[in-house]
């Protein structure tokens, strides 16, 4: 496999992926009734130095950020695959760099403090929506390369 394949496949592998999260994520909130999260909104303006107008434009930017981030990090999947990671060991890299570059970024623009300090639940309902997205990444990549 080319390396520009392997990025592609990713790519397509990560819209897979997010979409598998993003049904997971609307499926849990239903059974839970928590409120969505905005963190991908907030890291958007974090990021661009600004601060969101009204509700609608921070729910624009949070499902912009949250589907770009998804198909961009399809790409680390597909980078991971080309160098020779197989099935399992790259779903789990792929996992890793997912959530714990979330982390970090979070922390750096002061959105969470460290995941040891999270609520338990706030803990493993992330873990549980980025491992979702991993691992039909991770499928979708090995069933079609």
């Amino acid at each position: 496999m080319e390396l520009w394949e392997a990025v592609l496949a990713g790519l397509f592998a990560g819209l897979v992926g997010t979409a598998a999260m993003t049904a997971s994520q609307a499926v849990e909130i239903r059974f839970t009734g928590r409120e969505p999260s905005t963190v991908p909104g907030q890291v958007g303006y974090s990021i661009l130095r600004r601060e969101p107008a009204d509700q609608p434009r921070l729910a624009r930017m949070n499902s912009i950020v949250h589907w770009t981030h998804g198909i961009g990090m399809g790409a680390v999947r597909g980078l991971l695959g080309f160098a020779g990671l197989g099935a399992v060991a790259g779903t789990a890299a792929h996992f890793a760099l997912v959530w714990g570059g979330d982390v970090l970024l979070y922390m750096a623009l002061g959105l969470a403090g460290p995941p040891w300090k999270w609520k338990g639940k706030d803990l493993a309902t992330d873990l549980l929506h980025k491992g979702i997205y991993a691992v039909v990444t991770g499928l979708v990549f090995v069933l079609i390369t």
